[in-house]
């Protein structure tokens, strides 16, 4: 499978990982917008090139909702690409519940309904190998779980590897310590840079940092990023998935490539941690903040309904819809839209809160106090979500979560002696500035010009991602170097011997 490019440099084996997923009770404007800028795209664009591979994970309440809203063309297309061997199917859960916090019969029950789904609209030919926890939220518990399914292997993010990022050995192949299942690890540079529009042709992707010295490469993204989230950007994706210079590769077809192997031990973890969070044991902090009261009533609100619900038989026809309620609300969505860290929506909670609401009234026979505790969370719930829009805490918090405390990068360069490696970093912003606009990738333009900006007015602090980090990841260290070096001979020529503002 692998090969010489025109640049005689080994070719690196790519994975894409496409996650598609919309909640179950998603606003049909909103899934007839993204069924056309993403998913019916992406189908086409599998079609027509047969040499494009994706390992996919689709929910099955996706599926359900695709089927229902008149869009059996985007099942039918997908169902093709898979008997023509085009794509490889993950499981996850149907309602993209966050795995970790639930019990292992409701894990098994989330499984289980997509996959019977799944397998219902795709047929035969639908018959994963791999799980995706969604979220890439993963925890200890999960593993015992997933080997008795009979799963071989489980994508979550680098992170996971230690809980530190950069680590993964590209050459080998790990399996999960003392589980023999096999786990590949996210990639959150390629990914991220993909998603985020930074790059916009193969050569730029071909063109991050250390790319060649990689054995293989797997991204996790997002389906809806291509077209939904970023109009145009799927034709990136097409380009990369055609790229002969790439070899591309299913994920359960990496060990064949791949004889190596390796042990991992697993961190908790989810795509969206970071390696502090990990340090701190917070590494499911977006969904489950101890210092969020609404979350808190959240997860109480859930463990309420769980317990009422499996405490009554399901053969009942009333208990079997309430049951059928209660799976769809476990969905992660109003947790996370609670977090204001920073993401935030009245709507998603409430309407998350009351499918646990509407699930435990549902239950025949429920306890009147029960209801009412179930209504006195409700009502606390929506309540907070209103005072904390109304009181301007929102704003608040999410101020606090953008200005973590972090030194300019002027100060840690000019200010700390060394001007010349700011003069550097800002000549290549620049180069890249103008290298970005010539290609018509705006996107990156305007994110080196305020770059640029943030970095002359030290605004750069509140960057979640900051530029400077990204321009490390894209160059090699030589060429760096190289620049700061030119500009510190410079510097030297010119300097005083005496400070500039030694005074009269």
């Amino acid at each position: 499978m692998s090969g010489k490019n025109t640049n005689n440099k080994k070719k690196v084996v790519w994975v894409c990982f496409l996650h598609l997923y919309q909640p179950a009770n998603q606003a049909e404007d909103i899934l007839k917008r993204v069924v056309n800028e993403s998913y019916r795209p992406l189908v086409k664009h599998i079609l027509e090139n047969s040499e494009i591979k994706i390992t996919l994970n689709m929910s099955g309440a996706l599926t359900e909702q695709l089927v229902n809203c008149g869009y059996q063309d985007v099942i039918d297309g997908l169902k093709q690409a898979l008997e023509r061997g085009q794509i490889e199917f993950t499981d996850s859960a149907k309602y993209h519940a966050l795995l970790p916090f639930l019990p292992e019969e409701e894990v098994v029950r989330q499984i289980k309904l997509n996959r019977e789904t799944n397998r219902k609209f795709f047929g035969e030919f639908y018959n994963p190998v791999g799980f995706f926890p969604p979220e890439m939220a993963f925890s200890q518990n999960l593993l015992p779980i997933l080997k008795r399914l009979g799963y071989k292997w489980i994508i979550v993010d680098e992170i996971a590897l230690g809980g530190r990022i950069s680590q993964v050995d590209t050459h080998a192949v790990y399996t999960v310590a003392g589980e023999g299942i096999f786990v590949y690890f996210r990639d959150r540079i390629h990914s991220n840079l993909i998603m985020s529009a930074l790059i916009r042709k193969v050569q730029d992707f071909k063109g991050i940092k250390d790319f060649f010295q990689k054995g293989y490469l797997v991204t996790g993204m997002d389906g809806e990023t291509f077209g939904h989230h970023r109009p145009g950007l799927d034709k990136l994706l097409v380009n990369l998935l055609k790229s002969v210079d790439i070899d591309h590769a299913f994920i359960s077809e990496i060990p064949a490539l791949f004889p190596s192997r390796k042990e991992a031990i697993l961190a908790d973890s989810t795509w969206a941690s970071t390696e502090k969070d990990i340090e701190n044991n917070v590494q499911f902090l977006t969904w489950k903040d101890q210092n969020n009261i609404i979350q808190t009533w959240q997860w109480e609100l859930q463990g309420l309904a769980l317990s009422q619900v499996q405490n009554f038989d399901e053969n009942d026809p009333q208990v079997s819809q309430a049951r059928k309620k209660l799976d769809a609300a476990l969905s992660s969505d109003h947790f996370f839209w609670a977090s204001a860290r920073p993401w935030w929506s009245v709507e998603v909670v409430e309407a998350g809160t009351w499918g646990l609401l509407d699930a435990i009234k549902s239950v025949p026979g429920v306890l009147p106090e029960v209801v009412s505790k179930a209504q006195e969370l409700y009502h606390k719930i929506v309540a907070k979500t209103f005072e904390w829009q109304r009181t301007g805490f929102i704003k608040k918090v999410y101020a606090q979560y953008r200005e973590a405390p972090r030194v300019p990068f002027k100060d840690r360069t000019t200010g700390a002696g060394e001007p010349w490696v700011y003069d550097a970093f800002v000549a290549f912003m620049k180069k890249e500035m103008k290298k970005a606009a010539k290609k018509e990738n705006y996107e990156e333009a305007t994110m080196w010009r305020d770059a640029l900006w943030k970095l002359e007015t030290k605004n750069d602090i509140y960057d979640g991602v900051h530029a400077v980090d990204i321009l490390r990841r894209r160059l090699n260290e030589p060429e760096i170097y190289k620049m700061i070096e030119r500009y510190r001979k410079e510097y030297e020529r010119v300097a005083s011997g005496q400070p500039e503002s030694r005074g009269t």
